[in-house]
């Protein structure tokens, strides 16, 4: 029986609740008796709160509570990577000393929302105001106000990935330039939120999250409690990009209160909060040098890669610069590359994840670099590039940054998406170019030992429960959670056919601590599906031999003679012999007619820890359009070729391609959280609408993964990591004149016109 589900585009059985006005967002979870919170945040970016007086907040109808942080002294977070040199491990929730402006320093809870906003505006702060620090670079700058004077230094990590010689190798050609990446938002669409209640034994909290497993060991070492104690349950998620993968300090708090009231409280962050109190991420200086030889070969690439932690390391410490410099290779050969890797700390919103998560900059860097060197010295861009690139056949390699990459075929992807690409017609007064970029991206993100290595303060491994009931239906449990990326349809698809029933008979349980397999990290990382859906092949495979071998004992058959077709094991060739999976089933789970030896039942547990990292890629091209008089920049048509290995449904792999591309598009011409002087957020930002968002063409290329069982490689960020090195490669090829000046994102219309009119 060939496979009826995998590889086909069967509907996300998601959408229909979803467009129905019927998913279950934390928002719409509103226990009885439920009471509201309201957090109070810090208008300055740097200083010391001296005190916080709740007086008049008492005056408010409704007012139940106020925490401040002497409420919350010893409640600690921990920092879930961690970089050499890093000092701090864990960071408290509430404190008086302020590093960013949106630093959470109260929570009130009243009987209403408006009653706690009313309440929290009548807290009165008193502060100390000290200089602020905006700026990576500045913070290194001698004399900077130092964030945590008993460091000494603002200066969080530094160390030296690959070889450090490749800075100083001496080559014919050599082009070297400094790169600023914007600080941007995940800026989901639902906003997070948390709704708490404790009875005195258990911690029951809904929230949004990509790692409810994740979340509650947070909880349960920040408050002292067993794991048994705490539950946390997450529906749908409006959007995580990343910024929803751990606890954060004000949902941490809401747990508090609801603590000490014995009362549900439920807390949604304000839009207007979002900028400043859900982590953001990329902001970084990249200094890097390109060597080449004479025809073209590259001979060496290095970064200095300078990363903004913002207040004080989060979730990831420095490791999204880490993967920078491990991913800065992407699908070329050099003769040697390396990078030094610091990162500090400013008085602004601590970084974390986003998706990508340190990829995107990786390429723009890199891919910048060549088109550089193309224009500089007489290659064709396209043409270097396959020059360089790493054959099929020399597949599987470890780069100089220990990636070891598994399968592909990536200077093919790029002759594709050549043939693709066709420029847009002018006679507009427009300039236009068309830019390229390549990649190589780290999904699946697994393998514990790996994690362990690197400072992850977590597994790798994912779980798959399934269980066949004695009516054949089937049920896939599993710790990962949907965020969106339609990992439900993907699963049940999986189950179908490996199983052998109708998708229809298949039922996918996720977001439960209660009752799923413990995941240790969750969905993140682009390993949804390469972990969850790894471990469910093998566990289907297991039940499918289970299951043949029972048939095989009612039929007095050879379980090799056997097929599963339409719900029933056939003896090959003969279709009138044969039994239905249900009759199977039943008697699997009475314990009836089973093989000598077998146990009763039909449910199979698998913890898939992989041998190491899947390795996807893609080429992209962008076909951009300048306005010489205002900087205006569209982007006309944009190209992919993408493998991300066995397709399960192309469908839903073409939907988070566009996404991702959607989202890197404002990183490469709008997003950015902008910052005065002072550390105040200037809150104007523009992610791109559907009409800055052009026709995206897609086209898939499946090489299956070693590392993987069923061959599926990740695909969640794929999107988001080609975009703004190929959308700065056209706008450079449309203004030569200034190409060696396009080295920073967003490339916005006033900077754009301030780089041609100096």
């Amino acid at each position: 029986m060939g496979d009826a589900y995998v590889g086909a585009r069967t509907p996300r059985r998601e959408d229909l609740r979803l467009l129905m006005g019927k998913g279950r967002y934390v928002g719409g979870v509103r226990p009885p008796g439920a009471v509201h919170a309201h957090v109070v945040r810090s208008p300055i970016a740097h200083g010391r709160l001296l005190g916080c007086d709740a007086k008049a907040a008492w005056t408010v109808d409704g007012m139940l509570d106020v925490i401040t942080p002497a409420d919350a002294a010893g409640l600690r977070l921990p920092c879930t990577s961690l970089s050499p040199g890093q000092r701090m491990t864990s960071y408290p929730v509430l404190e008086e000393a302020i590093r960013y402006v949106g630093q959470p320093l109260a929570v009130v809870v009243a009987e209403s929302a408006a009653a706690a906003r009313d309440a929290a505006d009548l807290i009165d702060l008193e502060l100390d105001q000290l200089p602020a620090v905006v700026g990576v670079e500045r913070a290194l700058a001698p004399g900077a106000p130092l964030l945590h004077p008993d460091w000494g230094s603002n200066l969080v990590t530094d160390y030296v990935m690959g070889d450090p010689g490749a800075a100083e190798r001496a080559a014919a050609h050599v082009v070297e330039l400094t790169f600023r990446i914007g600080r941007v938002s995940p800026y989901p669409l639902e906003t997070r939120g948390v709704v708490a209640s404790y009875d005195g034994d258990e911690l029951v909290v809904h929230t949004s999250s990509q790692a409810p497993h994740h979340a509650r060991e947070h909880l349960a070492e920040a408050f002292g409690l067993a794991h048994d104690q705490i539950r946390v349950v997450t529906g749908d998620a409006g959007g995580g990009f990343g910024g929803k993968e751990h606890i954060y300090p004000d949902e941490l708090l809401i747990c508090l209160a609801a603590m000490r009231l014995g009362r549900p409280v439920r807390w949604t962050e304000s839009p207007g909060d979002r900028l400043f109190a859900t982590l953001p991420a990329r902001a970084a200086v990249h200094r890097a040098r390109l060597a080449l030889d004479a025809d073209g070969r590259f001979v060496a690439l290095y970064a200095d890669i300078l990363g903004d932690l913002g207040a004080h390391p989060a979730n990831t410490g420095g490791s999204t610069f880490a993967v920078t410099a491990t991913l800065l290779q992407g699908p070329y050969r050099f003769d040697t590359a390396g990078a030094r890797v610091r990162a500090a700390v400013t008085t602004t919103t601590p970084t974390g994840s986003y998706r990508g998560f340190g990829q995107p900059e990786a390429a723009f860097t890199r891919e910048r670099l060549i088109d550089e060197a193309a224009r500089r010295f007489g290659f064709d861009p396209v043409e270097l590039r396959l020059r360089n690139m790493i054959e099929p056949a020399e597949l599987p390699c470890t780069t100089h940054f220990m990636q070891d990459y598994d399968s592909g075929d990536y200077p093919g992807a790029l002759r594709r998406l050549r043939e693709l690409v066709t420029p847009p017609p002018g006679g507009d007064g427009r300039l236009r170019g068309i830019g390229y970029s390549c990649h190589v991206e780290t999904t699946g993100l697994g393998s514990s030992m790996i994690l362990k290595a690197i400072g992850g303060q977590t597994g790798g491994y994912e779980s798959a429960v399934l269980r066949m009931n004695p009516d054949a239906s089937v049920v896939v449990s599993t710790g990962v959670v949907p965020i969106g990326q339609g990992i439900e349809t993907t699963l049940a698809q999986i189950a179908a056919d490996r199983v052998g029933v109708p998708i229809d008979r298949v039922r996918v349980v996720m977001g439960d601590t209660a009752t799923t397999p413990y995941s240790p990290i969750g969905s993140i990382a682009s390993r949804a599906l390469a972990l969850a859906g790894g471990a469910l092949t093998r566990a289907a495979a297991r039940m499918r031999a289970k299951l043949l071998a029972i048939a095989a004992n009612l039929l007095e058959a050879a379980p090799d003679d056997l097929e599963i077709v339409d719900s029933a094991v056939w003896v090959k060739g003969d279709p009138h012999s044969s039994v239905t999976l249900r009759e199977v089933a039943t008697a699997a789970w009475r314990g009836w007619d089973l093989p000598e030896g077998t146990e009763p039942g039909l449910e199979e547990r698998v913890n898939h820890d992989p041998s190491g990292l899947t390795f996807a890629y893609g080429a992209h091209a962008a076909a951009v359009a300048v306005d010489p008089e205002t900087g205006g920049i569209e982007v006309e048509r944009y190209w992919v070729v993408n493998d991300s290995g066995v397709l399960v449904n192309p469908a839903i792999v073409e939907g988070q391609l566009q996404g991702g591309v959607a989202q890197s598009i404002g990183m490469a011409l709008s997003e950015e959280i902008v910052y005065t002087d002072d550390g105040q957020p200037i809150t104007d930002y523009l992610p791109p609408t559907a009409r800055e968002v052009p026709h995206i063409e897609v086209v898939h290329v499946e090489t299956p993964s070693p590392v993987t069982p069923g061959g599926m490689k990740g695909v969640g960020e794929a999107g988001t990591i080609g975009p703004a090195a190929a959308i700065g490669n056209a706008v450079a090829a449309a203004l030569p004149e200034i190409a060696h000046l396009v080295t920073e994102t967003p490339i916005t219309p006033d900077r754009l016109w301030r780089l041609r009119s100096p």
